[in-house]
């Protein structure tokens, strides 16, 4: 999976659990951080949510299960 694979699975199971536009969620999850496998063997990435304090419940919430299907992504 890719970092834009990532967001675009991201973005979508957001709008399905909680509602509101793909461009909302979108906006509130930021950019997806990569990094390399070299210094992050379990997991390469991670997101800085952005939006409100419920927003960023879901997105926290959501990533922690996404990251045990998905630990590591590519570019």
């Amino acid at each position: 999976m890719t970092v834009t694979q990532l967001q675009a699975l991201l973005i979508t199971r957001l709008v399905r659990a909680h509602g509101g536009e793909a461009r909302i969620w979108r906006q509130a999850l930021g950019p997806i951080r990569h990094y390399d496998v070299a210094t992050h063997p379990h997991c390469n990435w991670m997101v800085a949510p952005s939006g409100s304090a419920r927003q960023n419940s879901a997105i926290e919430e959501l990533c922690d299960s996404v990251r045990a299907e998905h630990p590591i992504v590519m570019r």
